[in-house]
């Protein structure tokens, strides 16, 4: 498999880590949108977040990164994206936020639904 973080989890590409334990790897981004900007990764490969088998472990890990980062570095907030679309190995970006940081992220323009739509909607997830 020709999967950048696969080649990291393998020891093929070198990384700034940060976190490691039996499931996850987590490494500073190479592309930081801030100071402390962390991927998240589990070590088997899967594709989506919502793939991982050990979810719930999955987000107290990225939990226990934000304390960290929150605790050391100062950041105000921690933002998280699970976009996906850059590596295609399960991530999640763990984006430390500041007072000052100017980062709005615009996802695209937001849809628009009738109150019959949003009540299907409901009625499909209910």
């Amino acid at each position: 498999m020709d999967c950048i973080f696969c080649k990291i989890i393998n020891g093929e590409l070198p990384c700034y880590k940060v976190y490691e334990d039996e499931h996850f790897l987590g490494f500073l981004d190479i592309f930081p949108l801030s100071k402390g900007n962390t991927l998240l990764i589990p070590k088997k490969h899967y594709r989506w977040v919502n793939d991982v088998p050990e979810f719930g472990s999955y987000w107290e890990t990225a939990k226990k990164i934000s304390d960290k980062i929150q605790d050391r570095l100062g950041s105000t907030s921690i933002s998280y994206l699970t976009f996906g679309e850059e590596v295609f190995h399960a991530h999640i970006r763990i984006i430390p936020r500041y007072p000052a940081d100017e980062m709005y992220l615009t996802l695209k323009k937001p849809e628009n639904y009738s109150k019959e739509e949003m009540e299907k909607i409901v009625r499909s997830l209910s």
